[in-house]
């Protein structure tokens, strides 16, 4: 089997506004086709980096981290590796996202996208 490009689909119930987020934290190109959202890292060092897709239901649920019995669950999280994890969650901030109010590690933080989906910054 030959494997072509990896996609990471988020679910919203706005997915341009959260395609939008992604995008200035990342500063990746933002396209559209269809009634997908799509980023991607077209620069030198982002060729094999996976395509985010933003799908959106009119239904969404906003997951709840850290999970909680009878709520709706996060389903997937992402982690970005960065140099300086203060200065990431600063930017992450910024952008729109949230600092999560239970933090499990000293050594990194996790934060909450607009639409609810909990991604981790951690140290290289």
């Amino acid at each position: 089997m030959k494997l072509g490009k990896m996609c990471v689909v988020l679910d919203s119930d706005n997915s341009e506004n959260l395609c939008d987020f992604y995008q200035k934290f990342l500063g990746w190109k933002k396209g559209h086709h269809s009634e997908w959202f799509i980023l991607r890292d077209d620069s030198e060092e982002g060729k094999g980096r996976p395509i985010f897709l933003f799908q959106e239901f009119e239904d969404y649920e906003r997951p709840i981290w850290p999970n909680t019995p009878g709520k709706q669950q996060q389903m997937t999280h992402l982690d970005f590796h960065v140099d300086d994890v203060n200065q990431a969650v600063n930017h992450a901030i910024a952008c729109g996202a949230e600092l999560s109010e239970i933090q499990l590690d000293d050594r990194w933080r996790v934060m909450l996208d607009p639409a609810g989906h909990p991604f981790c910054i951690c140290p290289n």
